[in-house]
């Protein structure tokens, strides 16, 4: 029912209503978490969409990516999966262009740097190496509960999407995926099943959309495309991608 009749047939979007739980969540007092959270839905919309459609071309004609940082240097291709910009129609906050990887494609370690609650368990320090795409290797907080829930299935050990966030208001994690995988300088990287509209034929239970963050604050890093510095440190380099930097979204 969810997704064959109400994603496909009706019109909908996500949204929170701003809570004591979130609030807490975020470590922030409800007032100013109140504040920060109408800020955040209440962006320009219209003017993140058009500035993103320069994103999405340039991702639709790339080949090759490599992504650095700490504890960080994959590889892996995205050549014909489509990129999708989401600029406030079916999430509100929103915040990202999203592909994913050719599924064989990625090799080399990822270290996420954001905490990501799953079935009531946060996991930290969370950090994976690929081989020919499968997470061959897992570890964090809890390293034999992130393990079990990579072998929920195959397609678990395998990644569905690949992100990047652009949210000029969402600049720290707040344990809600909603609001953390929009991160202004982050991307995310998520194993499990891929989504139709940019599918590279992973199934899987899960879809788990893991974070991390590229601005200094957090240790910094470079996004690749075709061996060309797109962001580094969470800035874009490229002037065409400029406008997505973040005093050009405010």
């Amino acid at each position: 029912v969810h997704h064959d009749i109400r994603v496909k047939k009706t019109r909908w979007v996500v949204l929170r209503y701003p809570n004591p739980a979130m609030a807490q969540l975020a470590n922030m007092s409800q007032e100013a978490f109140e504040d920060f959270y109408f800020r955040v839905c209440n962006l320009d919309y219209s003017k993140m969409g058009k500035a993103m459609q320069a994103l999405k071309e340039y991702m639709n004609r790339t080949d090759r990516v490599r992504i650095v940082g700490p504890g960080t240097d994959l590889r892996f291709s995205i050549k014909n999966i489509p990129a999708i910009p989401c600029a406030g129609d079916c999430n509100i906050p929103d915040g990202e262009v999203y592909t994913a990887p050719v599924r064989e494609s990625i090799n080399g370690t990822l270290t996420y740097n954001t905490p990501a609650v799953y079935q009531g368990f946060t996991y930290e320090n969370i950090s994976f190496r690929f081989e020919n795409g499968k997470i061959v290797d897992a570890k964090a907080n809890d390293t034999v509960r992130i393990n079990h829930v990579l072998d929920t299935d195959e397609g678990a050990r395998y990644i569905g999407e690949f992100a990047i966030g652009v949210n000029p208001y969402i600049l720290k994690p707040m344990k809600d995926t909603l609001f953390d995988e929009k991160i202004m300088g982050s991307f995310h990287f998520t194993p499990g099943n891929c989504y139709t509209e940019a599918p590279n034929g992973n199934s899987s239970a899960i879809h788990w959309d893991l974070v991390c963050i590229q601005t200094p604050e957090y240790g910094g890093g470079e996004i690749y495309f075709d061996d060309v510095l797109i962001r580094k440190d969470g800035r874009f380099v490229v002037k065409e991608l400029e406008a997505l930097n973040p005093e050009n979204l405010v």
